[in-house]
């Protein structure tokens, strides 16, 4: 058990290097994020001990290099191509210029959100709506001086809701099957859990966006370039793959760029160039990240909180807050929240027949508080992602999380207050 903690140890590492000297710096730029990764991997891979140092970096390597690490990092370069011929042909500017023609600038908040939640549960994926609408949200921002953290955190609660909802969500489907329930029964449950949460905080959201106005004087709508976003938005809502999405929508920016004079051919590649080599630190922490958790797993990090956190259950509501954190700390450490709940699945199913906790209840456990903690670490492929197309810190957008933050509290509740009922 102790091997197993100390296993955990880079993680610690981590978190002092970059939040707690970021703290007491009093700026979160003061540290760059890629050097504490650097530090707290370089660190992971000396403490591995009883192996050869080759083989400690090939773990180290595996992990930076799967097969959801390389998609991940191939949809980065994508969103990079993308977002950037989309900006340098005046797509985003027209798009935002469309939403605040629009909506009253009063209900600019509330909109963006909706319009997350909406397109989340249509897709399944949080990736694909952040993708989408994080552009559109930071030059709205921009448009309208509001913070381009909070309009960017806006679009993220959103894109869970659907990742924690949607019956197509990798997530839903892993944590019914891993339970041994259906979709359906699942998403009720769910539904009781989170649906006030989402309503409290759009009516947050309408509240808050009171103080926003919408500028004078905006400039006509140019309708054609607002089409890459439109098509973007309009396939991802079909359910297309989110690499086809932007493909298409890296094609027709540079066939309407080139079409109105925005750029030639070469400006076309210049543009997604540049787009690509501006993902370059989210990449390069993604892989780093990957490499660094790869390495607490094969240490045994993973198997010690699980077997720390099982060790004094003894009632239902116990069991049921076991299984929350058990999920909730492996998705700190692996950074991905299927994954956490591929992990600890069947390990919550054995602690839930044997306290007889509802199986549906527990798969709504697993979703939620995975989606919860995948929604608020920083290091996290959703955060990397919008931090990256919204040019700003990944830890700048967490103290605007709202949604995240309320569904956690929804789920804490409905374990320690026992509903739904009929579930509980």
């Amino acid at each position: 058990m102790r091997k197993g903690l100390y296993a955990l140890s880079p993680l610690l590492v981590f978190i002092v290097m970059y939040l707690v000297t970021s703290i007491v710096a009093g700026d979160f730029y003061k540290v760059p994020i890629t050097v504490a990764f650097m530090v707290s991997s370089m660190y992971a891979v000396v403490v591995s001990g009883g192996r050869p140092l080759r083989q400690r970096i090939d773990t180290f390597s595996r992990g930076a290099g799967t097969g959801q690490m390389m998609l991940m990092i191939w949809i980065f370069i994508l969103a990079g191509a993308f977002a950037n011929s989309a900006k340098m042909m005046g797509s985003i500017d027209a798009t935002v210029t469309l939403a605040l023609t629009l909506l009253p600038g009063q209900m600019l908040l509330a909109g963006l959100f909706l319009a997350a939640c909406f397109i989340s549960i249509s897709v399944g994926t949080s990736v694909g709506t952040i993708v989408a609408l994080t552009p559109i949200a930071a030059g709205i921002a921009q448009q309208t001086g509001s913070s381009i953290p909070m309009m960017t955190a806006v679009v993220v609660g959103g894109s869970f809701f659907g990742d924690n909802l949607s019956f197509i969500s990798d997530t839903t489907i892993v944590a019914t099957s891993t339970q041994g329930c259906r979709l359906s029964d699942k998403f009720r449950v769910n539904s009781f859990i989170v649906m006030p949460a989402a309503v409290v905080i759009l009516l947050v959201y309408v509240f808050m966006g009171s103080g926003i106005t919408s500028p004078q004087n905006l400039h006509e709508v140019e309708l054609l370039k607002v089409v890459p976003y439109l098509v973007v938005l309009a396939t991802a809502v079909f359910g297309m793959n989110v690499m086809a999405v932007l493909t298409i929508g890296i094609l027709l920016t540079g066939m309407i760029g080139m079409a109105n004079g925005a750029y030639d051919m070469f400006g076309w590649f210049t543009a997604m160039g540049d787009g690509i080599l501006g993902m370059g630190e989210l990449i390069i922490i993604t892989m780093m990240a990957g490499g660094l958790l790869e390495t607490i797993r094969q240490n045994g990090g993973i198997d010690a909180i699980i077997r720390l956190l099982t060790r004094h259950v003894s009632s239902k509501r116990g069991a049921e807050l076991a299984i929350a954190a058990l999920v909730s700390l492996v998705n700190i450490c692996t950074a991905n929240n299927t994954v956490a709940i591929l992990t600890v699945g069947g390990i919550a199913k054995q602690i839930g027949d044997r306290y007889g906790v509802d199986n549906r209840k527990c798969a709504s456990i697993l979703d939620t508080f995975s989606c919860t903690m995948q929604g608020i670490i920083p290091y996290g492929a959703q955060l990397l992602m919008a931090a990256g197309l919204a040019a700003i810190n990944p830890i700048s957008i967490v103290p605007y999380l709202y949604y995240t933050l309320a569904v956690g509290i929804a789920a804490t509740l409905s374990i320690l207050f026992r509903y739904p009922r009929r579930y509980s």
